[in-house]
């Protein structure tokens, strides 16, 4: 099932329920903002509309604004609206794969390393590239970027 199909279903059984809120609010600003992304993709060209990798951007968009948001409520001493924000950001999240992390992304990382023949730290750009390309949507760049330095260390 398509990203797109997920939240629609999402939106739809929410809906049903008829108890608005919160989640309803946000599952509608998401509908709305890959309604917006699919009309702009048309007007490129392409006739289905944006694929699953542009929708995760408009989600992970979207929660760089609502944390950005949140912060700034936060300064303002404006704690309710902060935990909204919060909240919205973790129903966006559902939406989004869960990125690899433990062993799956050491792994991962290790795969890459040994097929690059990575072995300085001047290879992490390259490494990461590799990562991002093979993994998409699935590499959280921070951690990432950590265990690729410590498989970069221990290939001296």
């Amino acid at each position: 099932m398509t990203l797109k199909a997920r939240i629609a279903n999402a939106l739809k059984t929410e809906a049903e329920a008829g108890e608005g809120g919160v989640r309803l609010a946000t599952l509608r600003l998401i509908e709305c903002a890959v309604r917006d992304r699919d009309v702009c993709a048309r007007g490129r060209g392409v006739g289905e509309g944006c694929p699953d990798a542009d929708v995760r951007g408009v989600l992970e968009t979207m929660i760089a604004q609502r944390e950005a948001s949140a912060r700034e409520h936060e300064d303002a001493g404006l704690i309710e609206d902060a935990i909204r924000e919060r909240e919205e950001i973790e129903i966006i999240r559902q939406f989004l794969p869960v990125p690899l992390q433990g062993e799956a992304l050491a792994s991962a990382v290790s795969e890459v390393v040994t097929e690059l023949g990575a072995s300085k730290l001047k290879d992490l750009g390259r490494c990461m590239s590799a990562l991002k390309e093979r993994y998409p949507g699935l590499i959280e760049t921070g951690e990432a970027g950590k265990a690729v330095r410590k498989a970069l260390s221990s290939a001296r």
